[in-house]
């Protein structure tokens, strides 16, 4: 019987594919891939939120920095209404008498909501804001800026000349013929407003703002920081005729 001829050795290519193939992925391999990939993935959204900020690089450095005044006021405000909210919290869990706080929390409630609807008084620091009209050339949609300048500084109560303006008030008219709800008023008006002063009165001073404004108008604009201003203009309760509480 012949002698068997030993198996040729493998070539060196054959050794690298069988080295390579099937491929061998360890743990650490896998790790690092992953976070290779979240990496890129907050990357992409990053870039993305920037460009959707390019919106305002075409804006003036005045509108820039009313903007970003307004977001941080609306920030603080949203983060003093947490703290709130937390407080009522911790007082519910922690009183002995649970009832008693909630019935206690309720009434501080409607007095708020009695607030914002004008239904009852109110008091606390804030600015006064008198406009002067020796011209007659303020009109109602002038006065009405002045309203929406104040509530998104934080105004948490307005009085025009004892006229209580409330989230449904509206302004006509101008020069001797001014109204408010209706209510005729005259110049000089003069604004009552309860909120944090160090936040009203930047906010009607700005370039371009009510203030400029109305001097470009040849009226007169002065605000007066206060400790305590006092609205006690008051606006009928109404009770609506369809809308009932859903609650059971």
């Amino acid at each position: 019987m012949p002698p068997v001829a030993p198996a040729a050795e493998p070539s060196g290519r054959r050794r690298l594919a069988s080295a390579l193939w099937p491929p061998r992925v360890t743990r650490a391999q896998l790790v690092v891939a992953l976070l290779l990939f979240v990496l890129g993935l907050g990357l992409a959204i990053q870039v993305s939120s920037t460009s959707d900020n390019s919106a305002l690089r075409g804006a003036r450095q005045e509108d820039l920095v009313r903007i970003l005044d307004e977001l941080d006021d609306r920030t603080q405000r949203l983060e003093d209404e947490k703290a709130r909210l937390e407080k009522q919290r911790t007082e519910l869990e922690s009183s002995s008498d649970q009832a008693e706080e909630a019935r206690k929390q309720t009434q501080e409630k409607e007095q708020q909501l009695g607030i914002l609807a004008g239904t009852v008084a109110a008091e606390g620091p804030g600015i006064t804001l008198t406009v002067g009209d020796p011209t007659g050339a303020v009109e109602s949609d002038m006065l009405l800026d002045a309203i929406q300048e104040l509530r998104a500084a934080g105004a948490e109560a307005i009085q025009v000349n004892g006229v209580r303006v409330v989230a449904d008030s509206f302004f006509t008219g101008g020069g001797d013929d001014m109204r408010i709800d209706g209510t005729k008023v005259t110049a000089p008006y003069v604004f009552k407003v309860i909120g944090k002063p160090e936040d009203l009165e930047p906010a009607l001073n700005i370039p371009g703002g009510v203030v400029q404004t109305l001097e470009k108008e040849q009226a007169t604009a002065t605000v007066e920081r206060s400790a305590k201003i006092i609205v006690d203009a008051l606006r009928p309760a109404k009770r609506p005729d369809y809308a009932q509480s859903s609650s059971q």
